[in-house]
């Protein structure tokens, strides 16, 4: 409909200038040229498709419009709409070439006809080249605007799909982290709880004040576990970060060791530095480190002693696990335990190493950068 109106309008204006008949040739066959301004303005149809092709066609018409000695119509008018068409798409080159081309031409054409040079150059030739530039002009600029839109939207649509995807890496490694979090606590109540419960069963008639104690251990552990599990339970359910799960730190240590000891494990703490100014993930990573190797000692190692070991040197800790069982791994049950330790110290940058200790047994080690201490 655009286009269709378009070419009605540039039709009207070409058939006032052929009626008006500038020239005032007598002799021209005026009914041609009325049927090439029709095919001036029919051209304008096919201008979104075949913009350069509407383009060359309009001007090679024009030029032999005037090579019959036709009525004058200009050169602007009739180029306008096919000029505009070719600079919106992308074909500036091609617009400014025949708008250069016929203006050298008619202009040369004219002076050797004798036309007065300084109206020619200095009113004719200024305006029609000034129509033309304003109309490639107004088509370039209305290209731009519609490629910074796109850019607009597609630079819109990639931060989109990149806050999509900064999120789903965001709840996956919340998901990895509470998963960790979850097995390393119940590992460790489940291996506490089945060691008090089996000396329970055992000491019940032959010593039933440390059945009970074991019985009363078991409980503790039960409710400790049932505690941290709603707390995380109520952290998930809940997007106030007030009501978050704790993070673990080296100062849960003690008690930590406490249940491991009343589970019949000799557990002593070595440490040379109270570790109390270092970032609370280092401090929550080494805790879990712990408590992990710890549980693999309870669940696999039958071990009787294990040491526990913090030592800061160059702002890295050392956290160390070793007892003198046989490991985890060698009865066929390492499960994740030593998998999560190894993603848990990774994300801070630092190493773990498994395997048997230079006094028998199974040492745990894990190098923690904790260069941003607070």
């Amino acid at each position: 409909m655009v286009d269709a109106l378009l070419a009605a309008a540039v039709f009207v204006v070409l058939v006032g200038a052929i009626v008006a008949d500038l020239g005032g040739d007598p002799t021209a066959p005026v009914p041609l040229a009325y049927g090439l301004a029709a095919l001036v303005a029919g051209a304008i149809l096919f201008r979104r498709r075949y913009p350069v092709a509407v383009l060359l066609f309009t001007a090679v018409v024009l030029v032999g419009y005037y090579s019959l000695s036709l009525p004058p119509i200009g050169l602007a008018v009739p180029l306008a709409v096919a000029l505009y068409s070719a600079a919106e798409r992308e074909h500036v080159r091609w617009a400014v070439a025949v708008a250069v081309t016929l203006i050298v031409l008619s202009t040369s054409v004219r002076w050797a006809q004798g036309d007065d040079p300084a109206y020619l150059l200095g009113f004719e030739v200024g305006g029609q080249a000034g129509l033309m530039v304003a109309v490639i002009a107004l088509g370039d600029g209305v290209r731009a605007r519609r490629a910074l839109r796109a850019e607009m939207v597609r630079r819109e649509h990639a931060a989109r799909l990149e806050r999509e995807h900064e999120t789903a890496r965001r709840v996956e490694r919340e998901r990895v982290e509470i998963a960790r979090d979850l097995h390393d606590l119940l590992a460790h109540t489940v291996s506490v709880i089945s060691l008090h419960a089996g000396v329970a069963a055992e000491a019940m008639e032959d010593d039933p004040l440390l059945a009970r104690r074991s019985l009363v251990a078991v409980r503790t552990c039960c409710s400790r576990a049932v505690d941290e599990l709603h707390a995380t339970v109520e952290a998930l359910r809940s997007p106030d970060d007030s009501r978050r799960t704790p993070t673990p730190s080296l100062a849960q240590l003690p008690h930590l060791l406490d249940t491991v000891a009343a589970a019949g494990v000799d557990v002593r703490l070595e440490r040379d530095h109270p570790a109390d100014d270092l970032p609370s993930v280092v401090a929550a990573t080494a805790y879990r480190v712990v408590q992990e190797a710890l549980s693999n000692v309870l669940r696999h190692a039958d071990a009787t002693k294990a040491v526990v070991g913090l030592s800061l040197r160059d702002d890295v800790l050392t956290v160390s696990v070793e007892d003198d069982g046989r490991g985890p791994g060698e009865d066929g049950s390492t499960g994740w335990g030593l998998a999560g330790m190894r993603e848990r110290v990774g994300l801070l940058g630092g190493t773990i190493e498994t395997g048997r200790a230079d006094r028998g047994g199974f040492l745990v080690a894990a190098r923690i950068p904790a260069g941003g201490r607070s």
